[in-house]
């Protein structure tokens, strides 16, 4: 058995040293991640490698930073941001909410097996880019934890990917090496077949176990609990017009509901009291097109806000005892004329208050400790808050850009396209989409940091680091020596499963491309030595560099789903070894079937 160099020795045992940091969880991610980078810099920088200078080994360290990956990473983050707060997702996540609504184990099975679906034919980066806000927008409307759908939406898109020769560029890299080795071409559905088997294999584990093995990570927010009273307004064009009550009380979301009941049919410019949480007024509105504001109030707003290219925002304001607001209604409080501002609701702290705080016109007045639901341009509600002696608290949010969905959703599609068939790289046409999200005002440019996730940067630059590591100082080809020199005395089933755990440790560790530049040509080393057709050796390489489930820092949508998701190190082991097992398993049954070995 050959000796590593000392080198090689290091790397694995850093590389051994982050894994431990990450899965015992004392240390956050983003300590592990640097403390990897600096320990890769100074080891590089006092022990260069053979025929390198010092200065190499902070090139290696620190290369990660500048890497095509995480440029990718972050200009998928920015696009989806501008999915986000230009609304563009809204109807697909109502339809999956409705689905969800009606079975949630049978909206979750249905998005399985389109992610699978659709992941087979465009490349799974994009795939996921396009579902990811989808699955967080339909958390946030009440639907499974985001933490919940996450990992197992990400591993069937992975699965799906595996699927054909363009699924993922690491599999139009492994055919590419093994074509230049000697190996006839593989057609786009050539292994289609084996891998779909080990999908229906893999389903129920994906749809029944691993959403019961997360936890739910949802933040617990308060505000998402607080009802709020306001008035409905019943504009012209309004669905409510002519239609009786029970027509549409089974339309309106479970949060909301009207406080009066009308006699008869709704008339236009009928104002009726309704209460529901904030979420809950919101699509409430939407559905019934009626406004819990003056008409004008809210145009007012919204044509100021665009004039000086401001976001709309909604937040919430805790009336004080020394507010200018207690006693009076919101009628006499002259709060749209002096600060542009809409209140669109009121929370009481005691539901047994409000018979004591209504005027004789039926008005509620307003008293210490009341919560308004307000929305108006950040520097009228920081001038309302301080003038009217009010406390604004977190959580706020911005009103989605709607003018710009359709804009948005046309630079997202776009940019999958040149990247799904092949026209451009996925980091040129990421990187180009989100310059035009920038340039035509879907993302505010002062606003990036809320699209970017500073654990998944320094995380992916930490395993681009370790990445390197393994590669150039022969880790990976010493770890490949030893595979070889084992595998001869093990029957054909039991060396395609060494093959493709080996690729995968190398994958879930290293990179796809290290796997598969790596495991290809000692595919066909041990195919030769042993007397195995080199096809389903190639194959099992193949699979094994898709098998990336275990860590955060194996595949960029691990990482993608990373901050969305609140997810841990761990999160990935408990989920991803089991599933690992179970494909390495089928698949390695299913070529030893399939090629008669």
């Amino acid at each position: 058995m050959p000796i590593p160099s000392y080198h090689a020795l290091a790397a694995m045992i850093v590389t051994l040293g982050m894994f431990v940091g990450f899965a015992r969880g004392r240390m956050s991610a983003e300590i592990v991640s640097l403390l990897t980078i600096a320990v890769i810099a100074v080891g590089m920088y006092f022990f260069p490698l053979p025929h390198s200078e010092p200065s190499d080994g902070l090139v290696l360290a620190f290369s990660g930073f500048g890497h095509y990956a995480l440029i990718t990473i972050c200009a998928l983050m920015v696009m989806g941001r501008g999915l986000v707060v230009t609304g563009a997702l809204d109807p697909a996540a109502r339809f999956l909410e409705r689905v969800f609504k009606f079975n949630q184990q049978l909206g979750l099975l249905l998005s399985l097996v389109a992610a699978m679906a659709l992941s087979m034919s465009v490349n799974d980066t994009p795939v996921l880019v396009l579902l990811l806000p989808i699955f967080v927008g339909l958390a946030a409307r009440g639907g499974l934890p985001a933490s919940k759908t996450l990992i197992p939406i990400n591993a069937a898109v992975l699965i799906g990917g595996m699927a054909t020769t363009i699924g993922t560029s690491t599999n139009i890299l492994v055919v590419s090496i093994a074509r230049d080795l000697g190996l006839r071409q593989m057609g786009v559905f050539h292994f289609t077949p084996i891998v779909a088997t080990a999908a229906l294999v893999a389903l129920p584990y994906l749809w029944l176990v691993m959403p019961r093995l997360l936890r739910d990570n949802s933040p617990e927010e308060m505000q998402a609990h607080r009802r709020f009273v306001t008035r409905l307004r019943i504009p012209a064009g309004s669905d409510l017009v002519g239609k009786h009550f029970d027509e549409v009380i089974g339309k309106l979301p479970a949060d909301f509901r009207f406080e009066e009941r009308p006699d008869g049919p709704f008339q236009e410019g009928m104002q009726l009291s309704v209460s529901g949480t904030h979420d809950a007024i919101e699509e409430a509105g939407r559905v019934l097109k009626g406004q819990v504001a003056p008409g004008w109030v809210i145009d007012r707003i919204r044509r100021k806000g665009s004039e000086k290219d401001q976001d709309v925002h909604v937040v919430e304001m805790v009336v004080t005892a020394d507010s200018r607001l207690v006693g009076r209604t919101l009628a006499t409080s002259g709060i749209a004329d002096l600060y542009n501002i809409a209140i669109l609701g009121i929370h009481k702290p005691d539901s047994m208050l409000r018979t004591q705080t209504i005027d004789p016109r039926g008005e509620l007045r307003l008293v210490e400790g009341d919560v308004l639901l307000a929305m108006g341009l950040d520097a009228d509600l920081q001038e309302f808050a301080s003038s009217d002696s009010l406390l604004l608290l977190e959580g706020g949010r911005e009103v989605p850009r709607r003018s710009k969905a359709l804009l948005s959703t046309a630079i997202m599609l776009f940019s999958v396209g040149m990247a799904s068939v092949g026209l451009l790289p996925i980091a040129i046409a990421a990187l180009g989409g989100a310059i035009l999200m920038f340039v035509t005002g879907c993302v505010k440019f002062d606003r990036v940091g809320r699209a970017l996730s500073g654990k998944v940067i320094v995380l992916v630059a930490a395993s681009i680091a370790i990445g390197r590591l393994i590669l150039e100082t022969g880790t990976a080809a010493w770890l490949g020596q030893v595979l070889s020199l084992g595998l001869q005395f093990l029957p054909p089933a039991a060396v395609l499963a060494a093959i493709m755990l080996f690729v995968t440790l190398l994958t879930n560790f290293a990179s796809n491309a290290t796997a598969a530049t790596v495991g290809t040509p000692i595919a066909f080393a041990i195919a030769r030595q042993l007397g195995l057709p080199p096809e389903p050796l190639v194959l099992a390489v193949l699979f094994g560099c898709n098998l990336c489930y275990a860590t955060p820092i194996a595949y960029q949508t691990n990482m993608l789903i990373m901050a969305e998701g609140d997810y841990k190190f761990s999160d990935y082991i408990r989920t991803g070894v089991p599933l690992v097992i179970l494909m390495v398993v089928t698949l390695s049954v299913l070529l030893v079937f399939t090629y008669g070995l």
